[in-house]
């Protein structure tokens, strides 16, 4: 396909059917809901193609001092309802980037900096996989720059930087302090990454990140820091491990599903920010060129003595799946999950998540 500008541009994407079924903590009509259901209703089934995606990818012309540009755009269904005639198109990320032989610039909305990892699941797309269990992923403008550098054959560093906008309604406020908060701020954050290459099919990957950042609310600061590492590493061409861990406070921004707990307003410039700890790992078999099992699981901690009463003192999931090729664009995807909320002073509350998904690759 070729654009008005006659550059050309690739439709890339994947057609997904997922049947689900929730048990009964799954508290809504959500096809997986992040959080346990505080109360217990019906267990919940169904089918969807809402989180079918569609992609545009291209190729621009030559930039300056020998510069590539190139960039992507892709879009779901999920927004408008849950119901089957009102799925409205709904875009997830888009970039448009500038490459050079050891340095790149990027502008578009996508994952934070120091979170580009995710766990492999067909059954949760509408939200990364592991909201509210770790996974810190929600996409955003931003814009970012990277530099590159050899250190020998098989080694690189890359440091990368993003000035992006935070998603401050992301956090539950008091509805008499709705009017206070400023919806968007600016966030400053880094990565810097070391990669090393064992063979053509082996490499070890480890990046330290950072992001710091300020909420205006109820007529205060709000302080919004995080540090934390991702990795990847495949000794054996058959077996992947990869991860994220994170410490920080006020990190609601950042899509944490059900959760919301950034700060705790307890009077007008009396605001105390949450203190949060976290992450994801997960394992990869990849037993035949057909077949592949995961088992991923993460957990959301935030400290107990910054929360109100009932909220969300820890937030885990579990979940294995196995990934059949059964055609070279067509897969058939079984994942089990379950979902641990431990709720102050309640206690613990689990949903179990079974899903079923066909996806014709394209």
């Amino acid at each position: 396909m070729e654009a008005s500008q006659h550059f050309p541009i690739r439709v890339t994407g994947m057609a997904l059917f997922n049947a689900f079924l929730n048990s009964k903590q799954s508290g809504t009509a959500a096809e997986n809901p992040p959080v346990a259901s505080l109360a217990r209703g019906p267990a919940l089934g169904g089918a969807t193609l809402r989180q079918t995606v569609v992609g545009l990818t291209y190729q621009g012309p030559q930039a300056l001092w020998g510069g590539k540009v190139s960039g992507s755009a892709f879009f779901d269904f999920t927004g408008g309802t849950t119901q089957s005639v009102s799925h409205l198109l709904r875009l997830r990320t888009a970039t448009i980037e500038i490459d050079w032989k050891n340095r790149a610039i990027m502008a578009g909305q996508d994952k934070p900096l120091f979170s580009p990892r995710e766990p492999n699941s067909l059954a949760q797309v509408v939200l990364s996989p592991l909201t509210g269990s770790g996974n810190l992923w929600l996409w955003q403008p931003q814009v970012r720059f990277e530099q590159r550098v050899r250190l020998g054959d098989s080694t690189t560093f890359r440091a990368q930087t993003a000035l992006s906008q935070t998603s401050e309604p992301s956090a539950a406020v008091p509805t008499q302090f709705a009017a206070s908060l400023e919806r968007a701020r600016p966030a400053l954050q880094g990565r810097f990454e070391i990669s090393h290459r064992l063979d053509g099919e082996r490499r070890f990957e480890f990046a330290p990140s950072f992001h710091t950042s300020a909420t205006h609310v109820a007529a205060t600061s709000v302080p919004s820091h995080l540090f934390s590492v991702d990795f990847f590493a495949n000794p054996w061409k058959r077996l992947e491990t990869t991860g994220f861990f994170f410490t920080g406070q006020n990190l609601a921004m950042f899509g944490v599903g059900g959760i919301r707990q950034g700060f705790t307003i307890l009077g007008a410039r009396r605001v105390i920010p949450v203190q949060s700890k976290g992450g994801w790992s997960q394992v990869t078999f990849h037993a035949h060129s057909r077949l592949t099992f995961n088992v991923f699981g993460g957990i959301h901690d935030d400290r107990n003595r910054d929360l109100t009463a009932t909220g969300v003192a820890r937030n885990q999931t579990g979940a294995a799946n196995m990934f059949f090729r059964i055609a070279p664009n067509v897969l058939v995807v079984f994942e089990a999950a379950q979902t641990r909320t431990t709720y102050l002073g309640v206690g613990n509350r689990l949903n179990n998540h079974y899903d079923l998904a066909l996806a014709y690759l394209f």
